[in-house]
């Protein structure tokens, strides 16, 4: 038998996708067939009675779901989360769940080796710090890039999230982009975000004191070379 709470949910996201797909005023043939597809199959499951009911219900869900799995195949203008699709790219590269540096996740272990000489624990400290911080600074770029898009997401996000689907890779995306803008871009940050805008700050600031010192360094040594 079909759950009804799990069936009003993927209701909801049905209908939220019949009108981006649009019944009349769409141009895009596909389009507007899948929306009339989907809007007869909500009907028909609304409308049903008796044994029919739960299998009308069942057609209905898998439709929708069926569906939402293709989102990413949408008519131009039509797409869920078509806002967010070059910060999608931008973070292709990216892994959102690994909280360690994106190209020296062992330079911090490697810099306290007592085999290392005091000069390659330095050096390797600071591709560290400076990959830690562009990490961070990477995230606060992305936030505000995304941020005309992320009110309309949040609706995608909820009724992806009503029917158990948020650990899709795009739903992850758009949670770590609305997250991030909700911390980096707020008028009013609180406590908590007001602790990570001080972190990010710092690791700007230490950020800006390593690009000084490797200028000075590369300069120093173009002068040598020079000489």
């Amino acid at each position: 038998m079909v759950e009804r709470i799990h069936f009003d949910g993927v209701v909801a996201l049905g209908n939220k996708l019949v009108d981006e797909l649009g019944l009349d005023e769409s141009v895009d043939t596909l389009g507007r067939w899948m929306a009339h597809y989907i809007a007869e199959k909500m009907e028909a499951a609304e409308s049903a009675t008796g044994e029919a009911r739960d299998q009308k219900m069942t057609e209905c869900r898998d439709a929708i779901l069926k569906l939402w799995a293709y989102r990413s195949k949408l008519p131009n203008g039509q797409r869920p989360f078509r806002e967010f699709e070059q910060v999608f790219r931008a973070l292709k590269s990216l892994d959102l769940d690994d909280p360690t540096p994106r190209y020296f996740a062992q330079a911090s272990l490697a810099a306290e080796q007592d085999e290392e000489s005091d000069a390659t624990k330095r050096w390797l400290k600071k591709a560290s710090g400076v990959d830690c911080a562009a990490k961070a600074l990477i995230r606060y770029c992305l936030a505000n890039a995304a941020q005309d898009a992320v009110d309309k997401s949040r609706d995608w996000v909820a009724l992806a999230e009503a029917i158990a689907r948020d650990e899709e890779t795009d739903i992850r995306a758009i949670r770590f982009i609305v997250e991030g803008a909700e911390v980096f871009t707020s008028e009013n940050p609180d406590n908590k975000s007001r602790a990570r805008l001080e972190e990010l700050l710092k690791e700007l600031e230490a950020f800006a004191a390593a690009s000084r010192e490797l200028s000075s360094h590369l300069r120093a040594h173009l002068n040598q070379a020079s000489s």
